[in-house]
């Protein structure tokens, strides 16, 4: 499988490279710094520096192309102000999709965040939240193969390989390496597709727990 991650170098995007390119797959990671190429060519994937921000949706399908799979992971991060959680968390997460268009490229993973419609936050994390509920509606209204995965809150404890995921579970922590394994095993499942999906730690083995997420699945499309 080649998959192309959108935000190469962010933490869960280099487990995700390690672990997909440790068994065999084809990863490329799109980074907007260059010093970050070699980091993710150190994991077994390659790299192409583009900067989401200013990249076209032509400049960025010419990565995309050939690719089986997309994963969307950048993001702005922490100490970024509300207006780049727009351009990179919303209008980052439309300009991939939109290239993933143009290349052909309908399996689309998007990473977004539990806890969407919570009010009682600081503005800034406000505007994060509005705007990884609008990427979410901009991914919903394509005609794609997409698969949604809102973890809880992000920790770098070592994976459990343990999980509870569903349509809606209890907030609750989950390690950065225990998504990266659940978006591997999602990416295999072709049942995913159109499911909004919650993530957090939990008892259950990643495979178990994918197979079980599924149930009947209808798609919201």
């Amino acid at each position: 499988m080649r998959i192309a991650i959108a935000g190469g170098h962010g933490k869960i995007a280099l487990l995700l490279t390690a672990l997909a390119a440790g068994r065999g797959d084809d990863v490329v990671g799109i980074v907007r710094n260059p010093d970050h190429v070699a980091d993710v060519r150190d994991l077994g994937g390659d790299a192409v520096v583009a900067d989401l921000e200013q990249a076209t949706a032509e400049q960025v399908a010419a990565v995309l192309a050939g690719a089986d799979a997309v994963v969307f992971a950048a993001g702005a991060g922490p100490g970024s102000g509300a207006a780049r959680k727009e351009t990179v968390d919303r209008d980052a997460a439309v300009l991939v999709a939109d290239a993933a268009r143009i290349a052909g490229v309908v399996r689309f993973l998007q990473i977004s965040a539990m806890g969407l419609d919570r009010t009682d936050v600081e503005p800034v994390f406000g505007a994060y939240l509005r705007a990884k509920a609008a990427a979410e509606d901009d991914l919903r209204s394509r005609d794609f193969d997409w698969t949604i995965l809102r973890p809880g809150r992000l920790t770098d404890e070592a994976p459990s390989g343990r999980v509870t995921l569903g349509e809606s579970v209890p907030p609750g922590d989950i390690s950065r390496a225990d998504v990266a394994a659940v978006l591997l095993a999602l990416l295999d499942e072709p049942a995913s597709a159109g499911m909004t999906l919650e993530l957090v730690g939990g008892p259950t083995p990643i495979a178990e727990a994918v197979q079980s997420a599924m149930g009947p699945n209808t798609r919201s499309v």
